[in-house]
């Protein structure tokens, strides 16, 4: 028998006699709305996550029986929870959207295991009262790219939610893939999210737009009280508080998803998270060739506002958002001010210490950021596999020469014959400054070695990967799902039987559906 201790309070509390359907309509005076998530026809688990379900404090045996596929489905509720979808708005591609809210998002129970609270939330179980003109659902490529990339994530070091289970419905969606008009039926299928807490920057700027400062304090303090405990303060200075230490959680969040080339694709202030964790994995990518203006997003493709070496000064953007709505409760400009403005400054030089420790830089030493200048600009004049090149760069010694340098990094370059010329010239220039510049350090080879590869992933989920895992998936096979899954909770571990995943994106994947730039659908 499947038991939790679970809590289901919130602390913003809902309006007398609250309407509990899932019918769409706006939402005045609440955080959330009481819903019901909608039964699937055939359940199927097809992955399960046995250490991210010892975190609700389910064991093994109970993960493959009936009752854990009914629940995580959403074919029935735990006695005496009561499920919801919560009410933000937000900002979407820098234009104000109004109310928003889950719309295809049921927050199950909220659970305390082991001194830590967890809420498990299941997306794609149907309509919600901020479901807009869609149908709440989501199909099975999508669900598998959530479900795979949010434990990748995690095992990569990045602030993130994470991911209880992958189940198909057993029932078809209608989905436009490219929204170019020819939308087909998709296998429906339910992800099991989990995190600490699902609120983001639009809880607040709702509450805020309508000027119901007696909810977004008490938002301010449920967020304040159960996940930053160690603010003490009082009045403006606990809120102070508490915006300075999220944008420094939002910040520290951003450079990790620099270091690993992880482009989330989609950073409006919906999908930013109030305690610093990377939520919602839709038109997501990472990185195969090295180009600073690449955005997975399709909806993204004309302005590019959330490409890869954006992202950092984005999430600073979605902070002013985020200081306005706090503000009539803070009434302290200049304080949301320095702090934002330190923001700032930090940014660039967190960047820059996180992009030198890459290159197994560890001591600091003149000319640094002119080093890094030259090799960003490199990287991407070459269409260099971002991945493969800084995980190769750990085998290179201060003791070679440049010959031997560029053949050991040739295996990043997609069109090796083309690093001759002048281009060749700048590569042999910068290793030469590189082997200099290593001299200044004081680590062993192996040490350093080691350093640089507890930073460098090898393994990242290229969409490309991803792909293939939902291909197979989609016939039926779910081992691609699986072994996926195994391999990337080792990501910095060299794994000799999973070396074919370590190789730049195959030619027939650069401009496939899935495989190069991907749908808010996605």
């Amino acid at each position: 028998m499947l038991e939790l201790n679970i809590d289901n309070r919130f602390s913003v509390e809902l309006p007398a006699d609250p309407d509990t359907s899932n019918t769409r309509r706006q939402v005045a005076n609440a955080a959330y709305s009481l819903v019901k998530p909608r039964k699937p026809s055939a359940p199927e688990l097809i992955h399960v996550n046995e250490d991210v379900a010892s975190l609700l404090g389910i064991s093994a045996d109970e993960l493959s029986g009936n009752q854990f596929l009914e629940i995580f489905s959403g074919a029935k509720i735990i006695k005496d929870t009561t499920p919801y979808a919560m009410a933000y708005a937000g900002h979407q591609f820098g234009n104000w959207a109004g109310q928003l809210g889950d719309g295809r998002a049921i927050n199950l129970f909220e659970v305390f295991h082991n001194g830590q609270r967890w809420a498990a939330q299941l997306k794609g179980a149907g309509a919600t009262p901020y479901s807009r003109n869609a149908d709440g659902l989501a199909v099975l490529r999508s669900s598998i790219r959530e479900h795979l990339c949010s434990e990748a994530m995690f095992h990569l070091g990045v602030p993130t939610t994470r991911s209880l289970s992958l189940i198909l419905t057993g029932d078809q969606v209608m989905r436009d893939v490219l929204y170019d008009g020819n939308p087909e039926l998709e296998k429906g299928a339910v992800v099991c999210r989990v995190s600490p807490s699902f609120v983001r920057f639009g809880n607040f700027e709702l509450f805020a737009a309508r000027q119901d400062n007696d909810n977004l304090i008490k938002l301010l303090d449920h967020v304040i009280d159960h996940f930053y405990p160690e603010i003490k303060s009082a009045g403006k200075e606990k809120y102070l508080e508490f915006f300075n230490q999220l944008c420094e959680r939002t910040r520290a969040m951003s450079i990790h998803w620099l270091r690993v080339g992880f482009v989330h694709g989609v950073m409006n202030t919906d999908n930013m998270s109030a305690i610093g964790l990377t939520i919602d994995y839709g038109p997501y990518g990472w990185l195969e060739g090295y180009d600073e203006d690449w955005t997975p997003n399709t909806t993204d493709a004309g302005q590019r506002r959330y490409r890869y070496g954006q992202q950092g000064q984005i999430s600073l953007w979605n902070l002013y958002q985020l200081a306005n709505a706090i503000l009539p409760i803070i009434g302290d400009a200049n304080g949301l001010q320095t702090i934002l403005d330190n923001y700032k400054l930090q940014l660039d030089l967190d960047f820059n210490k996180m992009f030198l420790s890459k290159l197994g830089l560890f001591n600091k030493a003149e000319n640094d950021e002119a080093l890094i200048s030259e090799l960003r600009e490199l990287l991407q004049d070459s269409e260099t596999d971002m991945t493969i090149f800084f995980r190769k760069l750990s085998e290179i010694s201060m003791l070679e020469n440049v010959e031997k340098c560029i053949e050991i990094i040739l295996d990043a370059f997609y069109s090796p014959q083309e690093i001759v010329g002048e281009l060749g010239n700048k590569w042999t220039s910068w290793f030469q400054k590189y082997i200099e510049r290593q001299l200044k350090e004081d680590l062993s080879f192996d040490k350093r070695r080691q350093r640089m590869n507890a930073i460098n992933p090898k393994y990242v989920l290229r969409n490309y990967m991803a792909q293939l895992a939902i291909d197979a998936a989609d016939k039926g096979d779910y081992t691609v799902v699986a072994e996926m899954a195994e391999l990337l909770k080792r990501p910095y571990d060299d794994q000799p039987g999973f070396e074919k995943w370590f190789a730049k994106r195959p030619e027939w994947a650069r401009t496939k559906v899935g495989c190069s730039m991907l749908s808010c659908s996605s």
